[in-house]
């Protein structure tokens, strides 16, 4: 098992990346602080309720797993599966609600962390800082992750669907998300309201469901999102000789629901199935296979080779 960052023989990353004076992306950062702030309201009694938990439960399922792991990443970045059009826009629709950008600037910064990882021009490297790695990529301006230049080179097709291309105009994409913030409140009031609460209670339990189920919910799904690109980049085991850092990483594993075996990943990216063995559980796999039993996912991309013995 090697826990060893990639000595600089094997891993090159250029500063030039980087730029000389730092400069906040507040397009990021704000919404970042944000969120986190309204997060650290669910220590307050006030906010707390077990529906509220259990929401946030199954929406780290429904927007994490469906909306990223399956949407963003597995479907639209690397295409690793086809299924009917209205499927495709829910999966992606969950995954805008997770505020991580619009799936055409998601999939271009992805697709050329595949390209040149761990190397010069890769987004989000954490080889010279776990931080960096982690959120500082996304918060301070970078020439790697300039949109445009991105999009034009590594997700041409789909700014020519409409589908896409509509969830980018006036940032579309941003507005679902926050009609789905206004959709949590709104339902939890509606749901005190009906059963006899006062419209304190009401009020109440509206703002638990959305501390819980919208706040909590986002920062669990960007931590463990953001920890693929910079924990399975440094620590954990290899099961093939890929050119970059990517390791395989069992808490990651777990909590990303399958996007943690990451070392699988870039030795396969187009495969849907990121965990190789059964000691690698992979939920977003066992989903897509479900969807298959359904009929509703076909043409699904797997490993070439046999599977590692684990």
């Amino acid at each position: 098992m090697d826990l060893h960052v990639p000595s600089s023989s094997s891993v090159r990353v250029s500063s030039a990346a980087h730029p000389s004076s730092v400069q906040i992306k507040w397009r990021y950062a704000s919404p970042i602080i944000f969120v986190h702030l309204i997060a650290l309201l669910a220590f307050l009694p006030w906010f707390f309720s077990w529906t509220g938990i259990v929401v946030a439960a199954l929406g780290t399922y429904l927007f994490g797993a469906l909306g990223m792991a399956i949407g963003y990443h597995r479907l639209v970045t690397h295409r690793g599966f086809s299924c009917p059009r209205w499927l495709e826009c829910f999966f992606v629709i969950l995954g805008a609600c997770c505020g991580e950008e619009s799936p055409t600037v998601w999939a271009a910064w992805h697709r050329k962390h595949h390209q040149v990882a761990d190397k010069e021009g890769d987004p989000h490297t954490p080889i010279q800082s776990f931080l960096w790695g982690h959120i500082g990529w996304l918060v301070i301006k970078s020439n790697a992750t300039e949109q445009g230049p991105l999009i034009e080179r590594y997700t041409p097709e789909l700014v020519q669907d409409p589908f896409y291309a509509w969830l980018d105009i006036g940032d579309n994409w941003i507005k679902v998300a926050l009609l789905s913030w206004v959709a949590y409140f709104v339902l939890g009031f509606a749901i005190e309201s009906f059963a006899g609460g006062t419209t304190i209670d009401s009020i109440q339990f509206g703002l638990s469901l959305f501390v819980w189920g919208v706040a909590v919910r986002m920062v669990i799904v960007w931590h463990v999102t953001w920890s693929v690109n910079s924990v399975t980049h440094l620590w954990g085991y290899r099961n093939y000789d890929t050119p970059d850092g990517s390791r395989n990483n069992v808490v990651i594993g777990l909590l990303a629901m399958g996007e943690g075996w990451h070392n699988n990943h870039h030795a396969y990216p187009r495969s849907a199935r990121h965990g190789h063995s059964w000691r690698e559980p992979d939920i977003a796999w066992l989903t897509i296979r479900a969807l298959m039993v359904l009929g509703l996912v076909r043409d699904v991309a797997l490993p070439m080779r046999k599977r590692p013995r684990n």
